[in-house]
This record gives C-alpha cells, sequence and structure tokens, in this order.
C-alpha cells in the first residue's frame, strides 16, 4: 500500500512539474520555442518541487494522513448512520403498514358490529311492534265480546218487552175485564202465599 502511495505521489510531482514548466515556457514566448527543452531548468524544478513537497509530507504527513484517516472514519461512521436510520425507518414504515391493514380490519369489525346491532335493534323493534299489535287485537276482541254481550242483553230485554207488550196487547183483546180481575187474584194470591 505504502508502495502505491509512493508511485502515485511521484507520478503526481512529475505532471505538477510539467505544467509549472510549460506554463514558464509559455511566459517566455516564441523565444524558449526555438531553443529547445531545458532538461537542467525541467530538472531543478522537479527536484524542488520533490523537496518541498518531502518537508510538507515530513512535517504535516502525519496530520493530514490522520486528517484523512479521521474523515474515512467519519464518513463510516455517517454511513452506518445512515443505514441504521434506513433500518429504522424501514421499520417504521412497516408498522406503520401493519397498522393501516389493521385499520381496515378494525374498519370492517366495526362495520360488521355496527351491522349486527342494527339487525339486532330491527328484530327487537318488529318483536315489540307485533307484541304491541297482538296486544291491541286482544283487547280490540275483548272489547267487541263485551259489547256484543252487553248487545246480547239489550236485545233481549227489548225482545223480552216486546214479548210481554206483545203479550199483554193479545191478552187485552182476548179476555174480557172480567178474566183479567180474576187473573190478577190469582197472581197476587200466589205471589202472597210464596
Amino acid at each position: 500500500m505504502k508502495k502505491l502511495h509512493l508511485i502515485a505521489a511521484v507520478v503526481l510531482v512529475l505532471g505538477v512539474a510539467a505544467v509549472a514548466y510549460a506554463s514558464g515556457e509559455a511566459a517566455h514566448g516564441a523565444e524558449a520555442a526555438h531553443h529547445g527543452l531545458n532538461w537542467k531548468d525541467f530538472l531543478f524544478r522537479v527536484v524542488n518541487f520533490v523537496l518541498v513537497f518531502g518537508v510538507i509530507a515530513k512535517l504535516a504527513g502525519k496530520k493530514i494522513v490522520g486528517f484523512f484517516r479521521g474523515r474515512t472514519q467519519q464518513i463510516e461512521n455517517q454511513l452506518s448512520d445512515l443505514d441504521a436510520r434506513k433500518a429504522d425507518a424501514a421499520k417504521r414504515l412497516a408498522d406503520i403498514e401493519a397498522s393501516i391493514s389493521n385499520l381496515a380490519d378494525e374498519k370492517a369489525a366495526i362495520e360488521q358490529e355496527y351491522r349486527r346491532q342494527g339487525e339486532a335493534l330491527r328484530d327487537s323493534i318488529v318483536a315489540a311492534a307485533e307484541a304491541k299489535a297482538a296486544q291491541i287485537k286482544a283487547q280490540a276482541a275483548s272489547a267487541a265480546e263485551a259489547e256484543a254481550k252487553v248487545a246480547v242483553q239489550q236485545i233481549r230485554a227489548e225482545l223480552a218487552e216486546s214479548v210481554v207488550s206483545a203479550a199483554s196487547a193479545m191478552l187485552e183483546k182476548k179476555l174480557s175485564a172480567k178474566d183479567q180481575e180474576k187473573l190478577v187474584d190469582e197472581y197476587l194470591t200466589k205471589v202472597v202465599f210464596n
């Protein structure tokens, strides 16, 4: 791993040096284009860059590596924290979905209970109405029977009166005054002696 870091650092240094040299060439303009590449100057710049980079790496290398390791650890912690949050959110979502499905079941159970209570209430109202109708029929029948008895008694009384008045009219026509007195005397005798 250290070898890979060293190779990457050398490639980076050479790339930066080439860019720096090219920018220096551009500053000299057309004159530098006639002379060709100044290897001595290029080598001096590369060595200078390597020395500066080496001093910086020596003095602040551990802090830079520590910073990047700390930052890596911080990112890993954040990622694991995000994974934990994601798992917690998935659990909460599952709980909410379960409660929603439970709400549908509870709604169906409540509707069924209300339907059952409504049917029971309807049945009790119908039974009460039928009982009341039977009671009214019984009261009407007994009232009709009582009225019929009273009517029969009135008819009998009227019939008896008409029979008595018809009989007395017939007797008056057939009996003379003398026969009537004789009958009255006989009945009075029977009533007095009895």
